[in-house]
C-alpha cells in the first residue's frame, strides 16, 4: 500500500506543480476556450490542462519503476508500457483538438488508434465471468472489437461529463479510488502482490486530484480534450487490465455476483456512462447525429433546476461516491440484508437530493448563479 501511495503522491504533486506552467504555455500558444452558446463558462479560459496530468502520469510511471514493490509487475505484465503508449497517442489527438479542432470522426479515429496501441501492448479483454456460466474465454475476433468498444465508451463518457468546472477531474478521482480499492482486494493474475490495474488507478486518481484545485469553480484552466481523453484512457486501461484479463472470480457469497468483472467498472462509472446512454437515446429520438452537441447532459439539467455551478458539481460527486461505495459494499459484504440496506440508503439519498428541486419547479437558467 505504501508504494501505491508514493505513486499517487508523486502523480498528484507533479500535476499540481506543473499546471500553472501549462496554463502559461496554453495562453502563449492560443489554446483558449472562449464562451459559446454551448459552454457554461463566462470568461475566456486557458485549456489543454491535460498536459499537466500527462506529466503527472509520466512521473508516476517513472517512480513505479524505481520501487522494488513493482519489480515483479514490470517483469510479468506489459501494463505500464501499454499505458504509456496508448495515453501518449490519445494526448496527441487531444492537443491537436484543443489547438486546431478535430471533427467527431477524426477524434473517434484517434481514439480507435490509441485503443489499438493498448491492445498491441497486451492489454485487452480476454475473459468474462458470468454467474452460473463460469469463465467465458473470448476468441481473438471478439476480444479486439469488444476491447475497442469498451475503450471508446469510457473515453467518451469522461469527455462528455467535462462540462462544469472540476466535474470530470473530481468524478474520475472518485471512480479511480473506488476501483483501486476493489483491485487491492482482488489483485488479479499478475502473480505477485502488485496489480497493474491498481497502479494505473492510483495514477489516475493522483493526476486528477492534483489538477482539481486549479480546475474547481472558478476554473483557472480547463483540462480540454487533452485531459478528458487521457483520464478516460487511464480508466479504460485499469478496468480492462483489472477485470477483463482475470479468470478468477471475486471471493465472497452470492452477492459477489453483482461485482463480476463486467459490472464493477460499470457501477463505479455509473453516472458518466448513464449520461452517455441518455445522450444517445435523446439524439436518436430526435433524428440527430450521435455526436451532435447539446446542453442537456445531467450536469446541465442540475443547473436548469436551480443548482449553482458548485452545488451541481458537488451533487454529482455525491452521487458518484454513493454508487461506487454501494458497488464496493455489495462486492465485499456477504449479506443480502446489509448490502440491500446500503444500496437502498444510497438510492434514497440520490432521490432526496434531486426530487425536491424537480417538484418545486423553481429552476433557473444556468449562467445566473455561480456559487
Amino acid at each position: 500500500m505504501i508504494s501505491y501511495l508514493v505513486v499517487f503522491g508523486v502523480s498528484a504533486g507533479v500535476a499540481f506543480v506543473t499546471t500553472p506552467l501549462v496554463r502559461r504555455f496554453s495562453v502563449r500558444v492560443g489554446a483558449i476556450a472562449h464562451p459559446t452558446d454551448r459552454a457554461v463558462h463566462l470568461e475566456p479560459t486557458p485549456t489543454m490542462g491535460g498536459l499537466a496530468m500527462f506529466l503527472g502520469m509520466l512521473a508516476g510511471l517513472g517512480v513505479s519503476r524505481l520501487l522494488p514493490f513493482f519489480d515483479e509487475l514490470s517483469r510479468t505484465t506489459s501494463d505500464p508500457v501499454a499505458t504509456l503508449v496508448a495515453t501518449s497517442a490519445i494526448v496527441l489527438v487531444g492537443v491537436f483538438d484543443d489547438l486546431k479542432g478535430v471533427t467527431a470522426l477524426g477524434k473517434l479515429t484517434g481514439q480507435v488508434f490509441a485503443a489499438g496501441l493498448m491492445i498491441l501492448g497486451g492489454v485487452q479483454l480476454l475473459y468474462f465471468l458470468f454467474p452460473g456460466q463460469g469463465v467465458l474465454v473470448l476468441s481473438a475476433d471478439l476480444a479486439v472489437p469488444f476491447t475497442i468498444v469498451w475503450v471508446l465508451a469510457i473515453v467518451n463518457a469522461v469527455n462528455l461529463i467535462d462540462g462544469l468546472d472540476g466535474l470530470a477531474s473530481g468524478m474520475v478521482t472518485i471512480a479511480a479510488i473506488s476501483f483501486f480499492v476493489y483491485m487491492e482486494r482482488f489483485p488479479g493474475i499478475a502473480g505477485g502482490e502488485a496489480s497493474g490495474a491498481a497502479l494505473v488507478s492510483a495514477i489516475a486518481a493522483g493526476v486528477s486530484i492534483g489538477f482539481l484545485p486549479w480546475n474547481f469553480n472558478p476554473a483557472r484552466i480547463f483540462m480540454g480534450d487533452t485531459g478528458s481523453m487521457l483520464l478516460g484512457m487511464l480508466l479504460a486501461v485499469a478496468t480492462v487490465s483489472g477485470v477483463g484479463r482475470n479468470p478468477y472470480p471475486p471471493t465472497g457469497g452470492d452477492l459477489a455476483v453483482i461485482a463480476i468483472p463486467i459490472f464493477v467498472p460499470l457501477l463505479v462509472l455509473a453516472i458518466p456512462i448513464l449520461d452517455v446512454l441518455l445522450a444517445i437515446v435523446r439524439r436518436v429520438r430526435r433524428g440527430q447525429r450521435i455526436a451532435h452537441a447539446d446542453k442537456e447532459h445531467i450536469h446541465h439539467r442540475l443547473l436548469d433546476i436551480g443548482h449553482g455551478y458548485r452545488k451541481a458539481v458537488l451533487l454529482m460527486y455525491l452521487w458518484s461516491a454513493l454508487i461506487s461505495g454501494s458497488a464496493l459494499a455489495v462486492a465485499f459484504i456477504d449479506s443480502r440484508l446489509v448490502a440491500g440496506v446500503i444500496v437502498g440508503t444510497a438510492a434514497l439519498v440520490l432521490l432526496g437530493t434531486l426530487l425536491p428541486r424537480l417538484i418545486s419547479g423553481n429552476g433557473r437558467r444556468w449562467g445566473r448563479e455561480v456559487t
